[in-house]
């Protein structure tokens, strides 16, 4: 399965999801193939920094769209972004899903419709079209805060969109990750960011 991570506006952690997502599945012996298409390039460094340290297991990590057509793997996970709008429109359409992370701010539900308008856009009248999903990503942890369910409200109210139940939240486990270019489960297996991250992928991946 082609999975798209993706979202219009930069710092919604969606490298970091991704970066997670395909460690998760590895841990469980599904081979994946990481595409970087963002020119950030932050989920390649985080990648090139793990095979440095000797950290298992390895990601495989590609710079170019191109390596969907040699890739054999059981799992493939792409992560785009804005600034390279036609690649990023080009993985959608190639994609068999997009998995949209979005903060809680009224801002960031805003722009998710409006990538879901460009998906829309861009896959015109195409036969095979992905399936939109998207969740709370940088949730709040403080239970008197309403962010987050304002955030989901408004969601769900976008039509295509699937909205996921389990959400990640601002936690120290996700932002140590990338520093780390180790998993949330890695840092703190009994944690609550790993049983974040669980909930999400067994949803995401049922199978696995």
């Amino acid at each position: 399965m082609i999975t798209v991570i993706g979202n219009l506006k930069g710092g919604t952690g969606k490298s970091t999801v991704a970066f997670n997502l395909g460690l998760w599945l590895a841990v469980r012996e599904r081979t994946v193939t990481m595409i970087d298409l963002d020119p950030q390039a932050t989920l390649s460094e985080v990648l090139s920094i793990r095979q440095e340290e000797g950290y298992q297991p390895v990601l495989q990590g590609y710079a170019a769209l191109s390596a969907l057509s040699d890739s054999q793997a059981d799992e493939t996970i792409i992560d785009v972004g804005p600034s390279a709008l036609e690649t990023m429109m080009e993985a959608i359409r190639r994609a068999d899903r997009v998995v949209i992370p979005v903060p809680p701010s009224q801002a960031d539900v805003w722009s998710t419709e409006r990538f879901v308008g460009m998906i829309d856009d861009a896959c015109g009248r195409a036969k095979r079209r992905p399936t939109l999903h998207a969740f709370i990503n940088r949730a709040d942890t403080h239970q008197a805060v309403r962010e987050s369910d304002e955030a989901s409200e408004a969601l769900s109210m976008i039509s295509q969109i699937d909205v996921l139940t389990p959400r990640l939240a601002q936690r120290m486990a996700f932002r140590r990750s990338f520093s780390e270019a180790l998993a949330a489960f890695e840092l703190e297996p009994a944690g609550k960011a790993a049983l974040e991250l669980d909930s999400l992928a067994t949803l995401l991946y049922p199978s696995v």
